[in-house]
């Protein structure tokens, strides 16, 4: 595993390029955290996944949405009771477009 250490010239290196104005007591922290969070990844990348198959998502869950199938409407005269407002046989409803 490589030592991949964060020096303080690379937080105001970074710093730099992302245009930030960094303390020192800021430089000093960032330091301690952005190695903290390299060292992690490293111990990452150290673990053996040889065996392990490569996914694109993390669930194991196929599609569970159900085919489409036509299915009877149902009685129209009861479903148009349902409606706040209807225009002869259909349901009206505010315009979209205007």
């Amino acid at each position: 595993m490589q030592d991949m250490t964060i020096t303080p010239d690379d937080v105001r290196h970074i710093a730099a390029l992302a245009r930030l104005e960094l303390s020192d007591e800021e430089v000093e922290r960032f330091t301690g955290e952005l190695s903290a969070i390299v060292d992690y990844i490293a111990r990452m990348n150290a673990v053996d996944t040889s065996g392990v198959v490569p996914r694109t998502t993390a669930s194991t869950t196929v599609d569970m949405l159900r085919d489409d199938e036509v299915k009877p409407f149902g009685d129209r005269r009861r479903i148009l009771e349902n409606a706040p407002k209807k225009l002869g046989d259909q349901w009206q409803v505010p315009g979209v477009l205007g």
